[in-house]
C-alpha cells in the first residue's frame, strides 16, 4: 500500500517552523509512517536545515508529490512563497510573511480536499501578521473551517495519555458562561464522539466536565450544570453516546490520564489545556475535529525567542506529522 502524502506548512519563516520542520523530517521513525511535502519558502527553509545542523538536502517539487519510496535525507519542498530576506527576519513578521503564512494553509486545505494529499501538518503562525496581511482570523482552526465550509468543529489536543476537547476555544473567562449552550456542548461531545472513534478508539467512553467547582454544589457555585451540561449529556447519552457528566474537573483528569476516559470535553482553553500541557508539553498534537479533512499542528507557537538558535523541540512537529499519518493510515483501512 502507497504511504499517505502528508503536507506539512511551514509556518511563520521567522519564527521556528522550518528548523523544527527538518528536524523532524530526520528522524528516521518518520520514513515508515508516510510521505512528507512541505509547503513553504526555499530560503526559509535552507535557513531552517542550516539551523538545525541536520544532514539533509532540499529537494523542489514544481508538481506531483513525492514518490511512493522517499529518497532518504532528502527534504521535498514546493515553494509557495518567494521571500526577502527582509520578510524573514527572526522574530519580526511582515505583512509579506502574513501573506505567505495564509497561502501555505490554503494550498495544504486544496490539496487534502482535493485528494491530492492524505491530511497536513501545521507549523504554528502569527496570527497578528497574518491578520494584517488582510487575513483577519484567530488561528488556522477557523481558517480552515471556512475553506472546508464547516460549521461546527472542534478543537482537540492529544497525547499518548490524555485527549481534550473546548467548548469554548479562545474567549476571554468572564465571557465563558454566557457563551455555554446546551445545543453548543451537545455539539461539542457529538464531534468528539465522532472522530475520536473514527481515527483513535471503538466506542469512546467520553467524561464532560463542570464549569463550576464541585460541579455547581447544588446550584450555589453556579446553575450551569443543571441547566446546560446535564442536559447536553443526557441528551448525547439517549444517542448512544457513551458520556459522563457533568465531572467535577478537579478530580477527573487523574482518572483520564489513567486511562478510564478516551477523551474529555473541557468547558473552556485553560481547564483542557493545563492538565494536557503538564503531560504532553513537548509532544501534544493539536488537531481539528469536525472536518472533511485531517489536520494535526503542534501545540505550541513560534516561539522567538528559540528561533535561529538552533535549541527548539521538534517532538511536537514529530508527533503532528506521525497522529496525521497514523489517522489517515485508519480512515484509509
Amino acid at each position: 500500500m502507497k504511504k499517505p502524502l502528508i503536507v506539512v506548512t511551514m509556518g511563520d519563516p521567522c519564527g521556528i517552523g522550518p528548523e523544527i520542520i527538518v528536524k523532524a523530517l530526520a528522524q528516521p521513525e518518520l520514513c515508515g509512517d508516510c510521505r512528507v511535502l512541505v509547503l513553504g519558502d526555499r530560503g526559509a527553509m535552507e535557513r531552517g536545515m542550516a539551523v538545525a545542523d541536520v544532514p539533509l538536502r532540499l529537494e523542489l517539487l514544481r508538481e506531483g508529490a513525492p514518490p511512493d519510496e522517499p529518497a532518504s535525507g532528502v527534504v521535498y519542498l514546493r515553494t509557495v512563497s518567494d521571500l526577502a530576506s527582509r520578510d524573514m527576519e527572526f522574530g519580526k513578521p511582515t505583512v509579506a510573511s502574513g501573506e505567505a503564512m495564509f497561502h501555505y494553509i490554503t494550498e495544504a486545505a486544496r490539496m487534502c480536499l482535493a485528494g491530492e494529499a492524505a491530511g497536513m501538518a501545521t507549523a504554528p503562525i502569527n496570527k497578528e501578521a497574518m491578520n494584517r496581511a488582510g487575513h483577519d482570523y484567530p488561528g488556522h482552526t477557523e481558517l480552515l473551517a471556512e475553506l472546508t465550509e464547516t460549521p461546527e468543529f472542534v478543537m482537540m489536543l492529544a497525547g499518548d495519555r490524555l485527549r481534550v476537547t473546548l467548548v469554548t476555544i479562545h474567549e476571554a473567562l468572564a465571557k465563558v458562561p454566557g457563551l455555554l449552550t446546551m445545543e453548543k456542548v451537545l455539539s461539542t461531545i457529538r464531534i468528539t464522539h465522532r472522530d475520536v472513534e473514527r481515527y483513535f478508539r471503538r466506542n469512546p467512553r467520553i467524561a464532560v466536565l463542570a464549569l463550576n467547582p464541585h460541579c455547581g454544589e447544588g446550584g450555589m457555585f453556579g446553575d450551569e450544570e443543571d441547566r446546560v451540561i446535564r442536559p447536553a449529556v443526557e441528551a448525547a447519552q439517549r444517542e448512544g453516546i457513551d458520556a459522563v457528566g457533568p465531572q467535577s474537573a478537579d478530580t477527573l483528569f487523574h482518572f483520564a490520564a489513567k486511562g478510564e476516559y478516551d477523551a474529555v470535553v473541557c468547558m473552556y482553553h485553560d481547564q483542557g489545556l493545563i492538565p494536557l500541557k503538564l503531560l504532553h508539553f513537548d509532544d501534544g498534537v493539536n488537531v481539528t475535529l469536525g472536518l472533511p479533512i485531517i489536520r494535526t499542528s503542534v501545540d505550541h507557537g513560534t516561539a522567538y525567542n528559540l528561533a535561529g538558535t538552533g535549541r527548539a523541540s521538534e517532538t511536537s512537529m514529530l508527533a503532528a506529522i506521525r497522529m496525521a499519518a497514523g489517522m489517515a493510515a485508519v480512515r484509509e483501512s
